[in-house]
């Protein structure tokens, strides 16, 4: 099964709650609209290989940023983004 990395981004979107999660798990006290600019620029970004299926979720990993992002496979919503451990 392939990954369409144009449909995960037209579809992208968030609950209340992830917005909170995401600056705690990454320490910052971004905005809403620009954690959702930076969420969208890291994926755009990232290469399709690094993106993959695993049960219900998408997992995307961004070296460069040193972060997994988890997104629902159904209904394209971020569920958390987590720092890679080296």
């Amino acid at each position: 099964m392939s990954i369409n990395k144009n449909k995960i981004l037209e579809n992208l979107c968030y609950t209340e709650l992830v917005y909170g999660r995401i600056n705690k798990k990454l320490n910052t006290k971004f905005s809403k609209k620009q954690i959702e600019g930076f969420m969208f620029s890291i994926l755009e970004k990232t290469e399709e290989k690094y993106f993959s299926k695993v049960g219900k979720n998408f997992y995307v990993t961004n070296i460069e940023n040193n972060i997994i992002i988890t997104i629902n496979s159904n209904t394209f919503r971020i569920i958390t983004v987590d720092k890679i451990n080296r």
